[in-house]
């Protein structure tokens, strides 16, 4: 009886600590820092340049919202966003839509994942992508690495 108590116990560590590790390498892939030298908005909302935390809020959802903050904590936004099949990279990045000297931000994508997070036009930006295209100009897509 001792015996089959000793084991139970066991089992059930043995199994605490590989949730806990499996948990914790979920947490460290939904998160990521850039430095964005550019300024550029989050829906209607403009955050300066600098280096930012990006973290997936709710990772188990098919509309996944990301965080984007500063690391100082002085700025943030939050945007939900759509998976949109890719192909898997090397490095995570970070991508922007630039309208003139106006950028978006666009899409996150992690290393290794063939999934990217996108989001979708906020009016701020498809009222400046309409400008652009009456100036004949074209949007473009800029990519800022992540780690």
């Amino acid at each position: 009886m001792k015996r089959l108590l000793s084991l139970t116990i066991a089992i059930m560590a043995f199994a605490a600590v590989m949730a806990t590790a499996a948990q914790a390498q979920t947490a460290s892939s939904q998160m990521m820092r850039a430095h964005i030298p550019f300024a550029f908005h989050v829906g209607s909302k403009e955050l300066p340049a600098g280096e930012y935390r990006i973290t997936v809020l709710n990772p188990n959802s098919d509309h996944q919202v990301l965080q984007i903050r500063s690391l100082d904590g002085s700025t943030s936004a939050i945007v939900t966003t759509f998976a949109a099949k890719a192909k898997a990279i090397e490095n995570s990045r970070l991508a922007f839509h630039r309208y003139g000297q106006t950028y978006f931000f666009a899409a996150a994508q992690v290393s290794g994942e063939s999934t990217t997070l996108t989001t979708i036009k906020s009016s701020a930006e498809r009222t400046e992508a309409a400008a652009a295209r009456r100036q004949g100009g074209k949007s473009v897509v800029a990519f800022v690495n992540a780690f």
